[in-house]
């Protein structure tokens, strides 16, 4: 199987910055886009950012201009890097990655825990 471990979440003051981390490891054949949903409390999970393998990458509206997603394929590790942060970007942020693990015919979604982003006002 695929695990996704997320890092850097935290507490910010709004106007700040703070970088997430998400790690793939496990029985990984291929992995295709990867990128970040998040979900505050009372609202649908959104879709934040996402990157190709080959770095095509596309944002929500609300981020463009402040959040920056990237990858390192070769570690299997997408990051995101927010800036100028607003209180409504206060949210739990959860990784994803499109491919294959141990069955390569079945491509799927994985999904990590979640890290917890505050931003106070």
């Amino acid at each position: 199987q695929v695990q996704l471990v997320e890092s850097g979440g935290g507490l910010v003051q709004a106007g700040g910055s703070l970088r997430v981390s998400c790690a793939a490891s496990g029985s990984i054949f291929r992995l295709n886009a990867m990128g970040w949903y998040r979900q505050a409390p009372g609202n649908q999970r959104e879709l934040v950012a996402g990157s190709t393998s080959g770095g095509i990458t596309n944002y929500a509206d609300s981020v463009k201009g402040r959040f920056t997603i990237s990858r390192d394929n070769a570690k299997n590790t997408v990051y995101l890097q927010m800036n100028s942060l607003k209180p409504e970007d206060t949210a739990v942020y959860y990784c994803y990655a499109d491919g294959y693990g141990t069955d390569v015919f079945a491509p799927r979604r994985y999904w990590g825990q979640g890290t917890q982003v505050t931003v106070s006002s």
